[in-house]
């Protein structure tokens, strides 16, 4: 084979190291920005922090726009995309249950042996568990008093026991978890504790399990349980003793499972009780705290800082830069003197991180006004969520505001991750305002944000008795002249984190 010599004519795109700053800069969060700044103020020296409230100063011209769409347009990175009678349960003699627990409320005593107890699903997913993370407000976190140990620990300071009790009872705090559960058996702390000697290790054995008791006489009420029967049993005996008092303490130690999956009509041939006094026994249980260490948590989680803010601007709506975001950066003009006073220093090492802090000003200024502009963009696409809520949410996807602006999908798509935009009715991340399109009978298309918020309203005024299926939804979103499939309504109802028609029926 004869070697030739070829022409070729290609086209390629370089990134330069400025236009890579810029990308990765414009999709990290404002507080890994933050972080990127502080790195960078240690690093180079050209770059300092303006302690004025004056807006960013740079030494040069800042561009006035973001970089133009063919800038983007070679990037890999993927586009965002928008978008029969029941049998009694067996191995429980439910009629001697019953009149086990009804005698001990009838005499005054309650027995207290627990370890027959024996795991149940939790509440999960049923009204019977009002308490579960989604529904604990963040505000109602302790953020700075004392932790669920320290709790105990100030409450066994002020109990009269011997050292060895008291001991035993420390032990026991160190080995609950966040929601207030003795996180191992008995069994297991002492063998931790006394490994080899088998009669010692009896002995405390006796001693943590009087010691739980002290431990479960604490407040809040149901720390130290094992599982979550136990939890709410505790509980449930702390309250006024009645009938609806037993009812419920029988449903917690042996029909949990039951409750959970709302089959009232199997609890109440189980229990023996009529529909009123399980809808008391319900009540009761429905009051209980299945995670008693909760209060004590202290919250970690990030606090969200809006990029932008809309307001109300005449007829319309504004946006604007949230000034607690901005760094606030300059280029130190002594430095940047000397080196530009110094001659044959053009290609030094110096004169390349000179450039370099110019070149990281103008990348976190560009970020910025990119995130404005989209922010407003999308403002003016969506006025009718701003004026009337979710509801009048319009359908948007990703190229729309790229062909606008004239950037690449993948620009917006950086730019609308992990940034948040502060409206009147809320704080939200860019990308909820994006949402695929549902067709209408109408010939038009409703937004699936909108699809779901009306979903969300048709389940809050629905009968308790009877809850809407989702077959049911369907039909109404179809008579509305929506078109969504069963499927789909289930699919955002479980994303609304709605639970099914069955777990939602009350009593």
């Amino acid at each position: 084979m004869k070697p030739s010599l070829q022409v070729r004519l290609s086209q390629h795109l370089a990134l330069t190291p400025q236009l890579q700053q810029s990308i990765r800069l414009l999709q990290l969060s404002t507080l890994e920005l933050h972080q990127e700044v502080e790195q960078m103020l240690e690093q180079n020296p050209f770059l300092e922090a303006d302690e004025d409230t004056t807006p960013t100063i740079v030494d040069e011209p800042l561009p006035e726009r973001a970089a133009p769409r063919d800038e983007f347009e070679g990037s890999d990175e993927a586009s965002y995309a928008a978008d029969g009678p029941a049998e009694a349960t067996p191995g429980v003699d439910n009629a001697e249950l019953g009149a086990t627990e009804r005698e001990d409320w009838a005499n005054g005593t309650e027995g207290d042996d627990f370890d027959g107890i024996r795991e149940t699903p939790s509440l999960n997913g049923s009204a019977s568990a009002p308490a579960g993370d989604d529904d604990f407000e963040p505000q109602e976190r302790n953020l700075h008093g004392p932790t669920l140990p320290e709790h105990l620990a100030r409450q066994l300071a002020g109990m009269r026991l011997s050292p060895e009790d008291r001991a035993a009872v420390q032990i026991l705090i160190e080995s609950l978890n966040e929601d207030g559960y003795l996180a191992d058996p008995l069994e297991e702390i002492a063998a931790q504790l006394v490994p080899d000697d088998e009669a010692q290790r009896e002995a405390l054995l006796e001693r943590l399990t009087v010691a739980l008791k002290w431990l479960q006489s604490l407040e809040p009420t149901g720390v130290g349980a094992r599982d979550l029967p136990e939890c709410l049993t505790l509980q449930l005996r702390a309250q006024e003793r009645c009938e609806a008092q037993a009812v419920a303490i029988i449903i917690c130690k042996q029909h949990l499972d039951l409750l959970a999956r709302r089959d009232f009509k199997k609890l109440g041939a189980a229990t023996g009780a009529d529909d009123e006094l399980l809808r008391a026994a319900h009540a009761r249980i429905v009051a209980c705290e299945p995670k008693p260490g909760r209060p004590f948590t202290r919250s970690e989680g990030a606090i969200v800082i809006p990029d932008v803010i809309v307001q109300k601007a005449g007829r319309g709506w504004k946006v604007a830069l949230n000034p607690d975001v901005m760094p606030k950066l300059r280029i130190n003009d002594l430095y940047a003197q000397a080196i530009k006073g110094a001659r044959g220093n053009g290609s030094s090492p110096l004169a390349a991180r000179l450039q370099e802090a110019r070149w990281f000003v103008k990348n976190v200024q560009q970020r910025f006004d990119t995130i404005v502009r989209v922010s407003q963009a999308i403002v003016e696409r969506q006025k009718g969520f701003f004026t009337h809520g979710e509801i009048a949410m319009r359908p948007l996807v990703l190229r729309e505001i790229a062909d606008e602006l004239g950037l690449h999908e993948s620009t917006i798509s950086r730019v609308t991750t992990a940034k948040y935009m502060a409206t009147p009715l809320g704080t939200f991340e860019l990308k909820y305002f994006f949402g695929s399109a549902l067709a209408t009978e109408a010939g038009g298309n409703a937004s699936s944000t909108a699809v779901r918020a009306l979903i969300k309203q048709l389940v809050a005024v629905e009968s308790a008795e009877k809850p809407l299926s989702d077959h049911q939804l369907s039909a109404m979103l179809a008579e509305q002249g929506i078109q969504v499939a069963r499927r789909t309504v289930a699919k955002y109802r479980e994303a609304l984190k709605i639970a099914p028609a069955n777990l939602r029926r009350a009593l």
